[in-house]
């Protein structure tokens, strides 16, 4: 919706959607971040999946408002989380993420001084972990996600740990992306099912932490890469790079 000119435009409000499983010492952290925010979130809803920890004493002490997805798996309970929410735009964070405290107040104004932006995206910087592995994790693991990914998009990938979206985007693609998947990664399905009308804009300079611990094993390792390819290829070809952006192209065209 455009203001009339020289009116100024309506104040947005922001929804925070956190996704929980037994990360309740990491959902405190994430928590306290969003309490020093400058630009305090409207509604924060943290969805607990079925967690066996404090994770919803956590969220009850933090006063926020809690949502029980009992299907688990990342994409039931943020799919959740996003259907739960009353902001015109949609702010996600995981558990481990610990955003600076302009991090909503930039969210604000991206979308408030550009309102065709649809999907707002940027990195993540490790903690818990040295120097050596924080440099790869983010030139390789997370610089190789928003390269590759984009390559084969034609378009960047939105990165689940930090990224804000226009409500109406997740109105448009609910049914669309593969919701009740526990395998596949969220972000990147989201990802492969936005419309060339919903761009999604990466700036680098919006970061928050992000827990190190994708490394403290190779098992756990290997099973996020294991999910990519899953996500890339289960239903293939309709999921392959072609077709992807020749389905983005035909929804522009209807729209």
């Amino acid at each position: 919706m455009r203001s009339e000119p020289g009116r100024p435009r309506p104040p947005i409000t922001i929804s925070v959607v956190i996704p929980v499983y037994n990360d309740a010492d990491f959902l405190r952290t994430c928590l306290r971040a969003l309490s020093q925010q400058r630009r305090q979130a409207d509604e924060i809803i943290v969805i607990d999946n079925a967690s066996t920890d404090a994770t919803a004493a956590v969220a009850s002490a933090a006063g926020v408002r809690l949502v029980t997805e009992p299907l688990r798996g990342i994409w039931p309970a943020s799919a959740a989380g996003y259907d739960a929410a009353t902001g015109d735009v949609i702010a996600r964070l995981d558990a481990d993420s610990v955003p600076p405290v302009d991090w909503l107040e930039r969210i604000e104004a991206r979308f408030t001084a550009a309102p065709d932006t649809a999907v707002y995206t940027g990195p993540g910087d490790f903690y818990n972990c040295g120097p050596v592995t924080a440099w790869l994790g983010g030139r390789l693991y997370i610089g190789g996600y928003f390269r590759w990914m984009g390559y084969w998009l034609g378009h960047p990938p939105l990165f689940g740990s930090n990224f804000a979206m226009r409500r109406q985007v997740w109105t448009a693609n609910r049914e669309r992306v593969r919701r009740t998947r526990n395998d596949v990664h969220d972000d990147l399905d989201f990802s492969m099912h936005l419309g060339h009308d919903e761009p999604v804009t990466l700036d680098r300079s919006l970061r928050v932490a992000i827990s190190a611990r994708p490394f403290e094993t190779p098992r756990g390792l290997g099973r996020r890469v294991a999910w990519a390819g899953r996500t890339l290829f289960s239903g293939w070809p309709d999921y392959s790079p072609w077709r992807i952006r020749r389905r983005s192209a035909s929804r522009r065209m209807l729209n």
